[in-house]
């Protein structure tokens, strides 16, 4: 699994994938031990300028063509459990980066929460309009340019001047702690392991 992630393996990453899951394998770990891992190096090699940006872009359709084969299995196992909340996520206006909120968002499922994923390239309207429509316990704002950073503050903004209170978080690569400080938002993960560890304080602090 690590290597057709790491090599760009578009094709064989879906089947790889559909191997494991039929093996019985577990579709969280294919995720946390193989395909994430390979994905993230890619990224740090990219860079230190040891990777280009076709070989970043392989890896990540790689990802992607993996996590279409995984996400329906994770919703599928934990069916049964009740759920810890609702999440909206999606990422700002003028970023159309996905690959990174598609991981939080299959984790944040795999967590035991609810997701309506927006898309990319999300205006503050639309969040706040189906924030108002599905009342999210949580929304979760990816941004991936550090000219798109800004709309993260404009959505939270945008939900102070409605009224509309809810838990915001805040991620992507250039997103930092500091950042979401500044900005008001109710947490930062820097990673998606640490996403849902956040959404679940987030929802914890709702339920105490």
């Amino acid at each position: 699994m690590y290597r057709v992630v790491y090599e760009g393996e578009i094709e064989a990453a879906g089947l790889v994938a559909e191997r494991g899951l039929a093996a019985g394998l577990d579709p969280l770990d294919c995720l946390n031990r193989g395909f994430m891992p390979a994905l993230e190096r890619v990224g740090e090699e990219f860079g230190k300028g040891e990777k280009f940006l076709p070989e970043l872009v392989a890896a990540g359709e790689a990802m992607q063509r993996a996590l279409a084969v995984v996400q329906p299995h994770l919703a599928a196992a934990r069916r049964d459990r009740l759920t810890l909340g609702r999440v909206l996520l999606g990422t700002v206006e003028g970023d159309i980066h996905e690959i990174g909120k598609r991981i939080v968002g299959s984790l944040l499922v795999a967590a035991g929460f609810e997701v309506v994923d927006l898309g990319v390239d999300v205006p503050a309207a639309t969040f706040l309009e189906r924030a108002r429509e599905l009342r999210p316990s949580i929304v979760g704002l990816s941004a991936l340019l550090t000219t798109t950073m800004v709309r993260q503050k404009e959505v939270i903004d945008l939900f102070r001047r409605a009224e509309v209170r809810v838990q915001i978080m805040v991620g992507g690569a250039p997103v930092t702690a500091s950042w979401s400080e500044e900005i008001g938002a109710d947490g930062y993960a820097e990673d998606a392991n640490s996403a849902v560890a956040l959404a679940r304080k987030l929802a914890g602090g709702l339920r105490s």
